[in-house]
C-alpha cells in the first residue's frame, strides 16, 4: 500500500511540474495571517468540482505559500486521502449524457467524522480557481468552448481551457469555515448536516464567481440595439421627431449614434494587455502601491452591484483602480469617462478596458439623456460594477470637491425602478505622494487656461516616465448600501411605483444625503504619507522654513495627535518617523536644505511652496477640529471649556461642509470635548480650575506646537470672516449672494498678496459660494423677494468672535475694505 501511495505521489508530482511548465497563476489570500488559521486545528481545502488539474494547482500554491499541506492526511476513515477534497464530482462522460454533479464521498465522510467526533473541529478553506477569468459574452461560441465560466467543463474542454488560458490562472483562498460550528444543530441528522455544509459551500463558490467574473457581458452591438427597443427611448424618439418635425427613422439613427458613442466594449484580451502594460508602468512611475481594506470590496461584490466612487486627483486614477481590482480577483468596473477622452487611439483602447463615454452636459438634449439613462439602468439592473467620480473633474487643490449630483441621481432613479439587485457604493481614496499633473495644476490655479486632452498631450506625458512619483495608496472605505440611505430619507420608498420618467419629490434630498456620505467616507479613508505630514508642518510656519530638529519633532508630535484620537479605522498613517519623512521629502525634490552650523534649515522654495499646499490639503480635514480649538487661543490666553465648545460648534457646520468631516452636527460637541482632552494630555493646552483652559507660556515649545497647529485651519476661518465683514459693510438687504461671492473673492485675493499666502484655495470662488449657501441653509441669512441677503443681530455676534482668531494685521486689512471695526 505504501509503495502504491509512493508511486502515485511521485506521478502526481511529475504531472504538477509538467503542468506548471505552462501554467502561470495570480493568487490571493494565500497566507496563514490573512486566512486566520488556527495552528491547533487541522486544515482541509475544498475545491468545487473534481479535477486533476485543479488539484495539482492547489497543491502547488499550498507548497509555495508554506500553508498547512494539501498532501497531509486527515484522521478521517474513508474520507479525504489528503487534507483536501472536492465538493462535487461529475457523472457521465464523453460518450454519455452529462448529469448534475453529485457530492463526493470524501465530502460526506468528512461531515460524518465531524458528527462522530463532536469535540474535534476542522478548518475548511474554500479555494476558487479560474482559468482565464473571462466574463461571458452572450451568444458567443467561444463561451461554449474556451471560457472558464459558470458551466461545468468536461475533460476535453478543460484541456483546451488550460492551453488557451493557463497562463492567466487566478486562485483565491478564502477564510476558513468551522466544520464543528456549521453542523452543531444537526448532530443527530447526518443527511441534513450534509445538505447544510454543501449549501454553504455552494453559495460561497457562487458568490466568489460573481465577484471575480461578474455577470454575463452582452455583445456590444446587441446591447446598443437593445437600448433603442426600450419603452423610454422609443417615446423619446417619437417626441423628438414631433418636436423637430423630422422622420422618426432619422431620429432613431441619431439615437443609435448616441448609444454607440456611449457604450463600452469591455474585452478580456484588452484587460490582460492592460494588466501587463500597467504593471510595467507602475514599476516605472511608483515605488510601490499600498492597498488597504480590499476585503470589504471582496465581500460586497459577492451579493451586490458595486459602484466605485473614488476621489479624483489624476488621470491615472481609473487605470490604477481597475488594475488593483483585477489583481485582487475582482472584475474590473465599467468606468464613466468624459467624452474628451474619446479621442483617436486612446478612446478605443479605453472603451475595451471598460470605459463608457458621457458628454459633459446633456440637459438640453432629452434624447441623449434618455439613451444615457437607459444605458446606466442596464448596467445597474444586470449587476455590473460601475465606477464614476462624484467630483466631476480632477481636484486642482488637493481637497475633496463638492459632489456633482448627476450620476448619483441616475443611480438612485435606476434603483428605484428595479431594486432587485442591491446597489452598494464603495468609496475609494487614492493618495499620491507626487501627483503627475501637479505642475499643470499650478498653472491652472494661476489663471492659465486648461489644456484640452489630445494625442500630442499624451506624447508629452510619456516624457514623465523617467520620473519617480513616490508611492501611491488605495484605501477602500466603508461600504454604503443605497437602500440604507433611502430608508433614512424616505422610509416608505419600497411601497411606491416608479417609472423611467418619475422623479419623486424627495429625490433631491436623497441624492444630497448620498453625496455627503460618499464624500465623507472617501475622506475617512485617507492615506497619510510623509509628504503630506511635512507639508502640513512647514506651511504652518510664517516663513515656510524651520530648524530641521524642530521640524522632525513637530511632525512626530502631530502624528501622535492623529494616533491619540483616530479619525477613522480606515485612515492609514505613514511608517517611520519625522527623520525618515524629512529625508524622503528631500529625495523627492520637494523641500530644500540650507546648511547651518547651528543646525540645518529645511524650507519650501519657489513653486514647491504652492505645490505642497496640494498635499497638505489632502489631509487637512484630519486636523480640522484640534486646529479649530487651537485657533481660539490666538488672541486669548485662557477660555472656559464651555465657551470653547460653543465657539467651535458654531463654526463646525461650515467646516464640515467644506472639508466633508464625518461627525454630524449633533456629534460635534462630544468630538470637540474629546479633542480638548487630547490637547491637554499632549501638553498643548493646560487645564485650570473651574473648567477653564489656558494656552502654554509664550516662547515655550508647547506654545509653538499650539500656534503651528492653529494655522492648519486658520485660513479657512479667516475666509469666513472676510465674507461676514463684507456682508456687514453693505448691511442687511443691500447685496445679492453673487455680489457677496465676487467681493469676498476679490478681498481674499488681495489679502493673499499682502500676507504672502501660498494656498490657491484661499480665494477660490466655489468655497465662498458654498459658505454663503450654508449660511442660507442654516438660517443665518435669508433672501428677500429681490434676491438680496438679509440678516439679524445674530450675525454681528458671530462676526465679533473674529477677535479670537484674526491677527491685528488681518483685522486691519479687512477693516480697510469694509470700514468696520471688527
Amino acid at each position: 500500500m505504501r509503495l502504491y501511495q509512493g508511486i502515485r505521489s511521485l506521478i502526481l508530482t511529475l504531472f504538477r511540474k509538467i503542468l506548471f511548465l505552462w501554467v502561470r497563476t495570480d493568487v490571493s489570500g494565500n497566507s496563514v495571517e490573512v486566512l486566520g488559521l488556527s495552528p491547533d486545528k487541522p486544515v482541509c481545502y475544498v475545491l468545487q468540482y473534481s479535477s486533476l488539474s485543479s488539484r495539482l494547482v492547489l497543491e502547488q500554491e499550498v507548497i509555495r505559500a508554506q500553508l498547512p499541506g494539501a498532501t497531509t492526511s486527515l484522521p478521517v476513515k474513508n474520507g479525504p486521502a489528503h487534507s483536501f477534497f472536492f465538493l462535487y464530482r461529475r457523472t457521465g462522460g464523453m460518450f454519455r449524457r452529462r448529469q448534475t454533479p453529485v457530492p463526493t464521498s470524501e465530502f460526506q465522510a468528512l461531515v460524518h467524522y465531524g458528527l462522530e467526533y463532536p469535540e474535534q473541529d476542522v478548518q475548511i478553506v474554500p479555494v476558487s480557481l479560474f482559468w482565464g477569468r473571462s466574463p461571458d459574452k452572450e451568444k458567443s461560441l467561444v463561451k461554449l468552448l474556451l471560457s472558464d465560466t459558470w458551466a461545468v467543463a468536461g475533460r476535453l474542454q478543460k484541456l483546451l481551457i488550460i492551453l488557451v488560458h493557463g497562463r492567466n490562472t487566478y486562485v483565491q483562498f478564502n477564510k476558513p469555515l468551522s466544520l464543528k460550528h456549521v453542523i452543531e444543530e444537526y448532530r443527530h441528522n447526518e443527511e441534513r448536516a450534509n445538505r447544510k455544509v454543501a449549501r454553504i459551500l455552494r453559495t460561497h463558490f457562487r458568490k466568489v464567481r460573481q465577484a471575480v467574473l461578474g455577470p454575463d457581458l452582452s455583445h456590444r452591438r446587441t446591447l446598443v440595439s437593445g437600448l433603442l427597443r426600450t419603452q423610454a427611448v422609443k417615446e423619446a424618439i417619437r417626441e423628438t421627431a414631433a418636436k423637430e418635425d423630422i422622420a422618426p427613422e432619422k431620429v432613431r439613427a441619431r439615437a443609435y449614434k448616441y448609444a454607440d458613442e456611449i457604450a463600452a466594449s469591455m474585452s478580456i484580451v484588452a484587460i490582460r494587455i492592460f494588466e501587463v502594460a500597467l504593471a510595467w508602468l507602475w514599476n516605472r512611475l511608483y515605488k510601490g502601491i499600498a492597498v488597504n481594506n480590499i476585503q470589504v470590496v471582496k465581500e460586497t461584490a459577492q451579493d451586490n452591484a458595486v459602484v466605485y466612487v473614488p476621489c479624483h486627483r489624476s488621470h491615472v486614477d481609473y487605470l490604477l483602480l481597475s488594475y488593483v481590482l483585477y489583481k485582487n480577483g475582482l472584475v474590473p468596473p465599467h468606468i464613466a469617462a468624459g467624452i474628451n477622452l474619446n479621442m483617436p487611439i486612446l478612446g478605443p483602447i479605453l472603451r475595451r478596458g471598460g470605459a463608457f463615454f458621457m458628454r459633459r452636459s446633456f440637459r438640453d438634449n432629452p434624447l441623449y439623456a434618455t439613451v444615457f439613462n437607459e444605458y446606466m439602468h442596464v448596467m445597474f439592473s444586470r449587476g455590473y460594477s460601475v465606477e464614476y467620480f462624484v467630483e466631476g473633474g480632477r481636484s486642482r487643490t488637493g481637497r475633496m470637491l463638492q459632489p456633482r449630483p448627476g450620476m448619483l441621481a441616475m443611480t438612485v432613479r435606476s434603483f428605484l425602478r428595479d431594486s432587485r439587485k442591491p446597489i452598494v457604493f464603495i468609496p475609494v481614496y487614492i493618495g499620491y505622494e507626487k501627483v503627475m499633473e501637479g505642475r499643470s495644476y499650478l498653472g491652472e490655479l494661476r489663471g492659465k487656461k486648461k489644456q484640452k486632452e489630445s494625442v500630442f498631450g499624451l506624447a508629452k506625458t510619456a516624457r514623465k516616465l523617467s520620473s519617480s512619483f513616490g508611492r501611491v495608496a488605495l484605501n477602500f472605505g466603508d461600504a454604503i448600501p443605497l437602500s440604507d440611505v433611502l430608508d433614512d430619507v424616505h422610509g416608505s420608498w419600497r411601497d411606491e411605483a416608479y417609472s423611467s420618467e418619475y422623479r419623486p419629490a424627495w429625490l433631491k434630498e436623497a441624492v444630497s444625503e448620498l453625496s455627503l456620505r460618499v464624500a465623507s467616507n472617501i475622506n475617512a479613508s485617507v492615506a497619510v504619507n510623509p509628504i503630506g505630514m511635512i507639508a502640513t508642518v512647514l506651511l504652518g510656519t510664517e516663513r515656510l522654513a524651520m530648524d530641521e530638529g524642530q521640524l522632525i519633532r513637530l511632525a512626530d508630535q502631530y502624528a501622535d495627535l492623529l494616533r491619540a484620537f483616530p479619525y477613522a479605522e480606515t485612515v492609514t498613517l505613514p511608517e517611520g518617523n519625522g527623520t525618515d519623512w524629512v529625508t524622503y521629502c528631500e529625495s523627492m525634490g520637494l523641500i530644500s536644505r540650507q546648511p547651518q552650523k547651528l543646525g540645518d534649515i529645511i524650507g519650501l522654495e519657489g513653486t514647491n511652496a504652492t505645490l505642497m499646499t496640494y498635499y497638505r490639503n489632502n489631509i487637512q480635514h484630519l486636523f480640522a477640529l484640534p486646529a479649530l480649538v487651537a485657533s481660539l487661543f490666538e488672541n486669548k490666553s485662557s477660555l472656559a471649556r464651555a465657551r470653547i465648545v460653543d465657539l467651535a460648534s458654531v463654526a463646525y457646520p461650515y467646516i464640515q461642509s467644506e472639508l466633508f468631516l464625518k461627525y454630524q452636527p449633533d456629534e460635534a460637541k462630544a468630538a470637540i470635548n474629546h479633542w480638548i482632552d487630547v490637547l491637554i494630555d499632549q501638553g498643548l493646552l493646560i487645564a485650570l480650575d473651574n473648567e477653564r483652559i489656558a494656552r502654554p507660556e509664550a516662547g515655550t515649545e508647547a506654545m509653538l506646537r499650539l500656534r503651528v497647529l492653529s494655522r492648519f485651519i486658520i485660513q479657512t476661518v479667516e475666509r469666513y470672516h472676510i465674507t461676514l465683514g463684507i456682508l456687514r459693510k453693505y448691511g442687511s438687504g443691500k447685496i445679492t449672494a453673487a455680489e457677496l461671492e465676487e467681493q469676498s473673492t476679490l478681498l481674499a485675493e488681495r489679502m493673499s498678496i499682502l500676507f504672502g499666502l501660498n494656498a490657491p484655495e484661499f480665494f477660490d470662488k466655489t468655497l465662498f459660494r458654498n459658505f454663503i449657501a450654508n449660511m442660507q441653509k442654516n438660517g443665518v441669512i435669508t433672501t428677500d423677494d429681490k434676491g438680496l441677503l438679509c440678516y439679524g443681530e445674530g450675525l454681528d455676534e458671530v462676526a465679533d468672535d473674529a477677535r479670537l482668531v484674526l491677527s491685528v494685521e488681518k483685522r486691519q486689512a479687512i477693516q480697510q475694505v469694509t470700514m468696520l471695526g471688527i
